[in-house]
Order: C-alpha cells, then structure tokens, then sequence
C-alpha cells in the first residue's frame, strides 16, 4: 500500500489530540517497516527492538506538535534512523551523523574490478547464502551510506522522501546512494566473482 495512502487513512486530528486507538493503529501499520529499518541498520534484534520502541513512544510524546508537512511514514521514517544512527555511535563511541561529510578519497575510489553478475542465474542470485552475504556487505556500509541505501533501495522511498527523513538535499541523497551502490558492487565482487569463475567451462570443455 502506498505510504500517503496510509497516511491519509489515519485521524491527524484523533492522533494529535492523544486518541490511544488511533495511536495503537498507527503503532500497527508501521511497526513491521520500522523495525525492518532498525534491524538493516543494527544487526541485531534486541536493538531492533529497542529503536522500534524509542520510535513510537516519541512519536506519541511528539504527535500533538506533528504539522503534517511530511507524511506519517517519512516522520516515523525519520525518528527510527535518528535513533538506529544514535545507537551505531554509542557503539562505537564515536560521532555518526547523517549529515557528517564523507571521506571524498574513500568514497569516491573506483574498485580495482568490477564482476558483471547479471547473467547469474537467479536460483543463484536468491540463495539464502547469497541473501546472508548481501545483508553483510550492508552492514559492512558505513552508516551514512547504509541509512541511504536502505531507505531508496529496500524501502522504496522516493529520493524526496529519502532527503526529508536525513535532513539532506536531494543531491546529496543521490550522491550518497551512488556511492553505496558502487561500494556493495565492489563488496559484492569477490563472492558472485568466484561464482561466475566456478561456472565457467574449463579449457576443452563445451559450454
């Protein structure tokens, strides 16, 4: 369903004025994409959880001030990777901000080699293994690329969508998802590369 068609089924009005079934609608719909978000994000169920969490009793405490400029999802949107980001810099006690600049000598590195594994079959492509390898080459994303790429990529938010839950330019949005798209092709290569390798006849042999 589509996320202001959602949006549009719901009572500003009732959520505003603290109408707790409205809320417990509202807590309903999105629960699953949020905590989808927050599990990309953190690897981890318990933090998953907890995001899920701090995202709605925000959003509660946050609703009777919510102008309805954005739509519900992208505000919801917004509180979860606020709180997944936050949750990554207490890890690493460090400071991750979406809107920290990235390193221009890192990111924007062409790979060394590219495989082309559009050709693979798709049995191959789905597999769980390859399924698990993708979602570590995710994570393997720093988190400004990460929060990207999720949000255009698995969530399907539009880039305008996208620049208002990170607080960014639409720019830097497309920007950034470049760069993420070429950094898991460049994460990617090794273990599709081996594949590709694997299913090549060997010298004598008929394709």
């Amino acid at each position: 369903m589509d996320r202001n068609k959602r949006t549009e089924d719901f009572s500003l009005e009732a959520l505003r004025g603290g109408d707790r079934l409205e809320f417990a609608r509202l807590v309903e719909t999105y629960s699953g994409v949020i905590y989808r978000l927050a599990m990309k994000m953190l690897e981890d169920p318990q933090d998953a959880e907890d995001v899920l969490q701090e995202t709605f009793i925000k959003a509660y405490k946050a609703l009777p001030g919510f102008d309805g400029r954005s739509s519900l999802s992208t505000w919801l949107y917004r509180i979860a990777t606020n709180e997944a980001l936050m949750m990554l810099r207490r890890r690493k006690k460090g400071m991750v901000s979406i809107d920290e600049p990235i390193d221009m000598e890192d990111h924007e590195q062409e790979p060394a080699q590219i495989i082309d594994w559009c050709c693979m079959p798709e049995t191959e492509l789905m597999s769980v293994e390859a399924k698990a390898y993708m979602d570590q080459a995710i994570e393997a994303l720093p988190p400004t690329l990460r929060a990207v790429f999720l949000l255009r990529d698995i969530e399907g938010l539009s880039t305008q969508e996208t620049s208002e839950v990170l607080n960014l330019s639409e720019m830097a949005v497309k920007t950034r998802l470049s760069r993420a798209r070429m950094r898991l092709r460049e994460l990617l290569t090794g273990y599709f590369g081996e594949r590709m390798v694997r299913r090549q006849p060997a010298e004598g042999e008929i394709a």
